[in-house]
């Protein structure tokens, strides 16, 4: 029985890449100093996974900045205010379509999904030109493979970057963006060169599948994939989606795609997933990567009911092509239980972070090939049992005061004015106080105006 894992937080258990990125920022270190840390990151996490039993570990989930950042740079999608003269995009480039600099704004950041991870928004029009201008997912999976490690290639699949762009400044809101689809796939020639680098697999992140999709933007999911099915010819392809259910005429279409061998659902924030597998029935010698621990909390999986869920499963697709993954990339969980060093005994039992949640999806696939680690099980199950029943969850006195609460608890006795009146009378506020701007939308203008602020560049005044 197999496992994967989605994807991998990259900050290090200890932050390391986010020291590296300031220092470097600040001038302080070298790109080669903070391409160190980042090369160390990238083997230990390999290696993490690899002892731990992990079949389809993921390569260029690592990034400096965001994924859809490094697609940007992959496609040399750059935006012409960067003056980028055209080969391989460097820091500079990347930086500075990431943060700005001190001649032109950074590009519109947004919330990837429903998540509070952040991406930068790719800006495109029908002048955009698209070139092969970034070969790391290439060189991360060659890295890996020198260390002994056979990775799987992660790329953001391209309707859904497309799907997640904005028309850029000067193109018309109404810009069709699927339009620029067939401008794209060539630049998807690193599929080629990964294939000759050795890669048997690849993943394709393409989570706009959970969205509510008219028939064209499903449409072309059909084409992107019908036109890239002879560059994916020789390689097992995955098709991975998260965050939620998958709607079932996204379903047809992704089960139709004749290029796509395996298909990648989140089975926690998308529970109808499975009575859609059920009803709808699932394509016969294909994969199933079974998204069954939650890559989005930092509580310990229940392991019986994963197991039970994957049974149901495995009945469905068989023991062979049953896949046990989480539901999303685990860059959404901290680190490693391990750093955490003053939690009490019981409120550790009950938490697992992506280090140990690597470790519950291959017990479970182990446990589903015949080779349970009992004592595993039984300690969580006790860890579930200790926080459904600990008076740390469980306050009655809690819950008799809600079930006492009555409609009227839920209406102020004051109205707005008058609060704001006692608010300022008491505390004294200036014009923008931080507990105001911080729930401004955080727009590019505001992010460089802070900077400069704090870089004092300009005055308090003028801030």
């Amino acid at each position: 029985m197999a496992s994967h894992i989605v994807g991998y937080p990259r900050m290090g258990p200890k932050r390391e890449l986010k020291f590296a990125l300031e220092s470097f920022w600040d001038g302080k270190s070298s790109a080669e100093d903070l391409e160190k840390v980042a090369t160390d990151l990238r083997a230990s996490i390999w290696k993490q996974m690899a002892d731990a039993g992990i079949k389809y570990i993921p390569s260029n989930t690592f990034s400096y900045y965001d994924q859809v950042l490094d697609t940007t740079a992959m496609l040399g999608a750059v935006p012409e205010r960067y003056s980028w003269t055209g080969g391989e995009i460097g820091f500079s480039t990347y930086f500075s379509m990431a943060r700005g600099n001190a001649t032109v704004p950074a590009m519109e950041m947004t919330k990837w999904f429903d998540t509070n991870y952040h991406f930068i928004v790719p800006e495109l029009g029908p002048n955009t030109k698209f070139s092969y201008s970034s070969h790391k997912a290439v060189n991360e999976y060659k890295e890996a493979k020198a260390l002994g490690v056979d990775t799987v290639p992660v790329l953001v699949g391209p309707v859904s970057y497309l799907l997640l762009s904005k028309p850029a400044k000067g193109v018309e809101k109404s810009f069709a963006l699927l339009s620029l689809l067939s401008s794209i796939l060539p630049v998807y020639e690193v599929i080629a060169e990964l294939k000759a680098a050795g890669a048997t697999w690849i993943q394709f992140d393409e989570p706009t599948l959970v969205l509510d999709l008219d028939s064209h933007q499903l449409a072309a999911f059909s084409a992107a994939y019908t036109e890239l099915e002879s560059a994916l010819s020789g390689l097992n392809v995955l098709i991975e989606t998260y965050f939620a259910d998958i709607p079932a005429e996204s379903y047809r279409t992704l089960t139709s795609l004749n290029s796509v061998t395996a298909y990648g659902f989140d089975l926690i924030r998308g529970a109808k997933t499975l009575d859609l597998i059920k009803s709808a029935g699932f394509p016969s010698g294909k994969y199933l990567f079974a998204g069954v621990v939650d890559g989005r909390n930092i509580w310990a999986d229940d392991l019986a009911a994963s197991l039970t869920t994957l049974e149901s499963l495995e009945a469905i697709v068989g023991k062979d092509k049953l896949v046990v993954s989480t539901s999303c990339s685990l860059m959404h969980t901290a680190v490693d239980l391990v750093n955490e060093t003053k939690l009490d005994s019981e409120i550790k039992s009950w938490l697992a972070f992506a280090a140990q949640k690597v470790v519950e999806v291959n017990a479970l696939a182990k446990a589903l090939a015949g080779q349970k680690d009992e004592a595993y099980f039984a300690a969580n199950a006790a860890a579930q049992a200790s926080r459904r029943s600990s008076p740390r969850v469980t306050n009655e006195e809690v819950q008799k005061a809600a079930a006492a609460l009555k409609g009227s608890d839920h209406r102020r006795a004051t109205n707005v004015s008058a609060r704001l009146d006692a608010q300022q009378k008491k505390l004294n506020l200036p014009v923008l106080p931080t507990t105001t701007i911080g729930s401004f939308p955080q727009t590019v203008e505001l992010r460089r105006v802070r900077r400069e602020y704090k870089a004092k560049k300009i005055s308090e005044e003028e801030y």
